[in-house]
Parts: C-alpha cells; sequence; structure tokens
C-alpha cells in the first residue's frame, strides 16, 4: 500500500481511530497549579524507569511547566471527563473545582487518578511540529479499582461497552 498524505483534518481522523489513555502533566509553577492534558503519553523504558509525552511547539503551557523541578502525571479516570475538557481549556479555569495535592518537589497530582507518576525532564527531542519529551519517573502509585478514561475519535470515553458510557 503507497502512503499518501492528505490535510491534518485526515491525520487527525486517522491518528484518532488509535484509542489513548489520557493524562494530565501538572506541577506549582510560582505557587500557582499549572497543567495541561495529554492523550501522547507513553512508557519508555524499565531500567531507567523512563515515559514520554509529546508537546506541541504552539504550547503556552508547557513552557511554563518545564521550569519545574518535578512534575505530576496523574493517569485520569472514566469518571473525570468534564475535569479533562477544563483542563484543556482557558488555563485560569483548568484546576477549578479539581481536588488535587502537591509532592514535596512541586508536582501536583489529581485526585481520582488511575495512576500517578512524579517525574522530571530527562530529554527532549525535536520531532516536526512536537517536541518528544522524555521524563524520568522517580515515584509513582497505582489505583486498580479506577477505570480508565479513554480518548478515541475525538471523544472521552470509559471502557464501558457504548451502551453503558457515562454521558
Amino acid at each position: 500500500m503507497t502512503a499518501v498524505l492528505h490535510d491534518t483534518t485526515s491525520l487527525r481522523a486517522v491518528y484518532g481511530a488509535f484509542p489513548t489513555g489520557v493524562t494530565a502533566i501538572a506541577a506549582l509553577i510560582d505557587g500557582a497549579q499549572v497543567g495541561l492534558v495529554a492523550s501522547s503519553f507513553t512508557t519508555v523504558s524499565l531500567a531507567p524507569p523512563l515515559v514520554s509525552v509529546s508537546m506541541a511547539h504552539t504550547s503556552r503551557t508547557w513552557p511554563v511547566l518545564r521550569r519545574a523541578q518535578r512534575l505530576g502525571i496523574s493517569v485520569l479516570g472514566a469518571e473525570h471527563g468534564p475535569l479533562c475538557r477544563r483542563l484543556a481549556g482557558p488555563s485560569d479555569e483548568r484546576f477549578a473545582g479539581a481536588a488535587w495535592q502537591t509532592t514535596p518537589g512541586g508536582a501536583v497530582l489529581l485526585h481520582g487518578a488511575g495512576a500517578w507518576l512524579e517525574c522530571s525532564v530527562d530529554n527532549e527531542v525535536r520531532a516536526g511540529d512536537h517536541d518528544i519529551v522524555v521524563l524520568r519517573v522517580h515515584d509513582l502509585r497505582l489505583d486498580k479499582a479506577v477505570d480508565p478514561l479513554v480518548f478515541h475519535s475525538s471523544t472521552f470515553r470509559s471502557l464501558a461497552p457504548r451502551s453503558q458510557e457515562p454521558r
């Protein structure tokens, strides 16, 4: 099959056919919570413990977050749909109504997540219109009772069958 590239709308539709988990990446910067949503989170290495996320060059939040000593990654749960939409919205409203805590290093972790990782930036690789940010994991926690939030075809979903999905 010969690859034919189309416009970015077609690319987004095809990329969106691959369901991904949803994470919030957040930290305290100058005493305020700063965060964003990322569905590009993936594991990289067990030894050393590394994960990665892709950040758009157009992001206004990432240049601020990258200054943090530690970043919190919260793997969002099925109940986080409304919070996820806020985190993707205007920066002054992102944490409205959210329950969260900070680590001594300043990582912000959201309550109700299925997993939490406290990380620091290890490396950044330029890749097209994004940077692949490799993060070193310093601490982590897991809550197996939380069902994950999934992003698929530009929609947030749970892993429940469509007829049972929360609205």
